[in-house]
């Protein structure tokens, strides 16, 4: 498999992931019809892509390639479609989350250091790529987004740790194809520990406890 077939196939399986946990998300917390559904799911899926393309300065591959947006519809009918069964489930959302913000991580990171961006700038933008679409999310349902809370169990740290893996290995002259997985499943355990744990980023001193 070629480091493009691979890079396309985590970014389409990201978006399936991001989909669900969006659409779900929505039919958990908010009352929407099948229309806000699939707006949500999608939103969810393609936001932080499309982020990370304007970043970069390219038309995003969101309209460059029909695969996206529909495999983001698909993954948003899915979950409206399976809402009685899931909805009552909280882990099948946190890990559909996880999941996506583990792929989308690393894929924002390969993408920036395929254009020539440096390291450091490509970690960044890997991490943006992996909190867009759940920031736009929780924005559009009136909710602190994750990635700022207080009490989000290490939102940002595992795109961090992923999106660098990448980044570091690129830098070190690696063969890098195969450490977007590496990287995808390094953020992926991260933020699954960091649930099980109840870990958090340190807070202020002298904040109340969490």
């Amino acid at each position: 498999m070629s480091t493009q077939t691979l890079i396309l196939a985590l970014d389409l399986v990201g978006i399936l992931a991001f989909a669900v946990d969006g659409a779900l998300t929505g039919i958990r917390t908010a009352r929407l019809d099948i229309v806000g559904v699939l707006a949500l799911g999608v939103v969810t899926a393609l936001g932080g892509g499309v982020i990370r393309d304007l970043l970069l300065g390219v038309t995003p591959a969101t309209f460059q390639d029909w695969r996206y947006i529909c495999t983001a519809l698909l993954g948003a009918t899915a979950a409206f479609f399976l809402s009685r069964q899931l909805t009552h489930l909280n882990r099948p959302i946190l890990v559909f989350d996880a999941a996506g913000l583990s792929l989308f991580a690393v894929i924002g990171a390969t993408k920036a250091l395929e254009l020539g961006f440096g390291p450091l700038q490509a970690t960044l933008l890997g991490v943006v790529t992996g909190v867009g679409g759940g920031t736009i999310r929780d924005v559009l349902l009136n909710r602190v987004p994750t990635v700022l809370s207080a009490n989000s169990r290490l939102y940002a740290v595992p795109a961090l740790l992923g999106a660098g893996l990448v980044a570091v290995a690129y830098w070190a002259g690696l063969t890098w194809g195969w450490i977007a997985v590496v990287g995808a499943v390094l953020c992926f355990a991260v933020r699954l520990l960091a649930l099980l744990y109840r870990w958090n980023a340190p807070s202020p001193p002298g904040s109340p406890p969490l």
